[in-house]
């Protein structure tokens, strides 16, 4: 997130209102994840607002290290299996879904070494051009970054949700935009951008628009019309 804790900790007020909305809309416990993606934002952002009251020396050292890793930490290691799954959990059985599981298997290994380096080695933490820059040797490199953005928006892109393939094309524009831009920043830059078009999946929700049993919901009613139209001859 850019420019002041002030404004991390208003995204994250305003964006976790509508993350708890969105989860009022999940109807089924698979939809759960995704629907939660808004909120899961909104306390990133939360915590990343302490991050820069610790720069500023607002609070102490302990407190700036620990918020700093908990935000790198879900950045860099937590979000990019969290957003496959979740698309994962919502796919009707078939193509999509055995490619997206595939996608999962390596989002977890990525998870598994991001975390390893965020816990291994050490993070530079800094304010630089109204941003904050998050540096770790061990979890920054071209393949690290290429699977990184293939795992969190791979899945996305290749949802049969509609809408969820237009988040993960949105994300993706942005993760290209900020790596030329800001990529310095990437991390703190980026999740500010995911956190605000999160709030598009509230929309999506409550009109139904992203349902575990939506495809099966057509199915039955497609059958019973079928059935309703060749029994009425012979009634």
């Amino acid at each position: 997130m850019c420019i002041s804790a002030e404004v991390n900790f208003a995204a994250a007020a305003i964006i976790g209102t509508v993350g708890i909305a969105t989860l009022r809309h999940a109807k089924h416990p698979r939809e759960v994840l995704l629907a939660s993606m808004p909120l899961l934002f909104a306390l990133h952002q939360f915590i990343e607002g302490f991050v820069w009251l610790g720069l500023g020396g607002t609070i102490g050292d302990l407190a700036l290290q620990n918020s700093s890793l908990l935000f790198i930490l879900y950045a860099q290691a937590i979000l990019p299996f969290l957003m496959p799954l979740s698309v994962l959990l919502i796919e009707q059985p078939g193509w999509r879904r055995t490619v997206i599981s595939v996608i999962v298997a390596i989002a977890f290994g990525l998870m598994i070494y991001m975390t390893y380096g965020v816990m291994g080695f050490q993070t530079q933490v800094a304010a630089e051009h109204h941003s904050i820059a998050y540096r770790n040797a061990e979890t920054e490199s071209l393949v690290t970054g290429g699977l990184y953005i293939f795992v969190t928006c791979g899945a996305l892109i290749l949802s049969g949700h509609k809408v969820v393939r237009w988040f993960g094309i949105l994300n993706l524009i942005g993760l290209s935009v900020v790596a030329l831009v800001k990529q310095y920043a990437f991390s703190s830059v980026w999740c500010l951008y995911a956190a605000i078009i999160s709030v598009m999946l509230y929309w999506q929700f409550s009109q139904g628009n992203i349902r575990w049993m939506r495809h099966r919901d057509k199915d039955a009613e497609k059958n019973s019309a079928s059935i309703g139209a060749t029994a009425s001859p012979s009634a």
